[in-house]
């Protein structure tokens, strides 16, 4: 393994009295390559990256690893909970659960937008924060909501919260950590697979055991208090998480936002104080950020870097312009592979919300009887480790193991549909808890690796908002049909086993290979 460049990434030569700059000579990849919107901020985004590669990992990114994941907890966390509390709700109230899950899916397509931008503007710590405080809020008003209508709102509410957890906790991760520990990104679905256990966990005791019983024709409030207590108490557990984010972990604003915003000096200071976190020390200089802007920009004729919020907003809008939308489709190869990849994650953002309220309807009595819950979580969680040992595998790679592991997850639904036991339904649930959690691993990683470096932050926005689009016709089919009878759950099944054949179409493998 070679030795880590110094901060800057530069060496220097006097040539017919220029100096010229060979950027990166770390070998840290940036967002684009060659010539850029802004080359300021990129140079001076490469100097900050060769920064942080040369304090390496260490007590302050592992910090934030743990902190980071309770966006990826809660991600998993709330978008399953009105599939949950679904019976609950509706029998109280006697109204259509269904307008609940709309206005979820609204608040978690407004989320990725509202955060996704907003983190450029004001920052990425306050960003950081406020999500998981808004969600907890909400959350805890949601258990005294006095009516539907009020509770629609919590819900949608909480989940503007949630919607911005991984745009803004990816960005704060991945702007801390090395590039050559940038993989952990994949790892971090550990808590997705956690949050996803927990909330069962939680509603099994709960709801079981504090809800009308099934053979009431009517159902009071007094008699049906479990979705008030499960809402409670994770609310409360939102809240945990947000007092260990906000007042124990000291989360530094990004260097990189700093720097975007003229704050140098700041930006320098936040990387030497992450490095004396780590017990080393940093070569990086205000120097050296100065060079870059002298260089890079402000020559005759040219203007410096734009630092205020609504410049720092509009980087953030133009990388969806037209001019880096072009190249995703610039040969038919490279536009074949970014409309596969748009329909991967269309198909799963409907699939998982179907999928996750009807298994919680469908196989209720199931649920409610099994005491053997935490079971999944010995399946389930090793999923995220093993993606990443799947991937390397020569006769799988990235698309192999997606393909295998998204039809997988697809036929342990579908298969759930002949359970009649507690322990059959726990049998197949493992099943989808462990394919499921491998399948998102990899699709985490897989899609930035397969876009160009230049475009890979509009690649990603393209597939997230797809994710979340068709989220949201989830709830708007369910107006339409019955969701608790099997039909919705086989055709959430299909769904997934379609999305696994179309995983094989892709025609790039990534495994072994730089990105470009």
């Amino acid at each position: 393994m070679s030795s880590p460049a110094s901060p800057h990434g530069t060496s220097h030569k006097e040539k017919d009295g220029e100096v010229k700059v060979d950027v990166l000579q770390a070998g840290t990849q940036d967002i684009y390559s060659g010539e850029s919107l802004d080359p300021v901020y990129h140079a001076k985004a490469k100097i900050l990256n060769n920064a942080i590669q040369e304090i390496g990992m260490g007590k302050y990114q592992w910090c934030l690893f743990f902190v980071a994941g309770f966006g990826w907890f809660s991600d998993n966390l709330w978008p399953s909970t009105p599939g949950l509390i679904y019976t609950s709700v509706t029998r109280e109230f006697n109204v259509l659960g269904e307008w609940m899950l709309l206005g979820q899916a609204l608040g978690l397509l407004v989320g990725a937008v509202f955060w996704g931008v907003g983190c450029d503007v004001w920052g990425r710590r306050w960003s950081f924060n406020l999500t998981l405080l808004i969600t907890g809020v909400f959350a805890l008003a949601a258990g005294a909501s006095p009516n539907y209508y009020t509770l629609c709102v919590c819900v949608t509410f909480w989940s503007i919260g949630v919607g911005g957890n991984l745009p803004v906790d990816s960005a704060v991760f991945l702007e801390y950590v090395p590039a050559s520990h940038q993989y952990l990104l994949t790892v971090l679905s550990i808590w997705w697979a956690v949050g996803q256990l927990t909330g069962a966990l939680v509603a099994w005791p709960l709801i079981s055991n504090y809800s009308c019983p099934t053979t009431s024709t009517t159902c009071s409030a007094s008699l049906n208090k479990g979705w008030r207590y499960y809402l409670f108490t994770m609310g409360g557990v939102m809240m945990v998480m947000w007092i260990l984010r906000f007042f124990v972990f000291e989360l530094r604003e990004s260097p990189k936002f700093l720097m975007s915003r003229g704050r140098d000096e700041e930006a320098v200071a936040v990387v030497h104080r992450v490095a004396a976190f780590n017990g080393k020390t940093s070569s990086l200089t205000i120097e050296h950020l100065r060079e870059a802007e002298k260089l890079h920009g402000s020559g005759e004729g040219e203007t410096a870097m734009a630092t205020s919020a609504r410049a720092a907003a509009l980087r953030k809008i133009r990388t969806l312009d037209m001019s880096h939308v072009k190249p995703l489709f610039a040969t038919r190869k490279l536009a074949y592979s970014t409309c596969l990849l748009m329909v991967l994650w269309g198909l799963i953002g409907l699939a998982f919300p179907f999928c996750w309220t009807n298994f919680s309807l469908y196989h209720l009595p199931e649920c409610a009887s099994s005491g053997t819950l935490p079971t999944q979580i010995v399946i389930g969680v090793p999923g995220a480790l093993m993606a990443g040992y799947l991937v390397e595998l020569p006769i799988l790679g990235r698309r192999g193991t997606l393909a295998i592991f998204t039809a997988l997850t697809g036929i342990f639904i579908l298969a759930s549909t002949t359970a009649t036991t507690s322990n059959s339904y726990l049998a197949w649930n493992c099943g989808y808890s462990y394919t499921s959690n491998v399948m998102y691993g990899v699709l985490y990683a897989l899609s930035p690796e397969i876009f160009p470096t230049r475009n890979r932050g509009t690649g990603n926005a393209i597939v997230a908002t797809a994710n979340r689009i068709f989220g949201l016709m989830s709830p708007i089919i369910a107006l339409e049909t019955s969701i608790t009878t099997s039909i919705p759950i086989w055709v959430a099944g299909g769904i997934f086993v379609a999305a696994g054949v179309i995983a094989l179409l892709l025609p790039f493998e990534p495994r072994g290979k730089a990105s470009l």
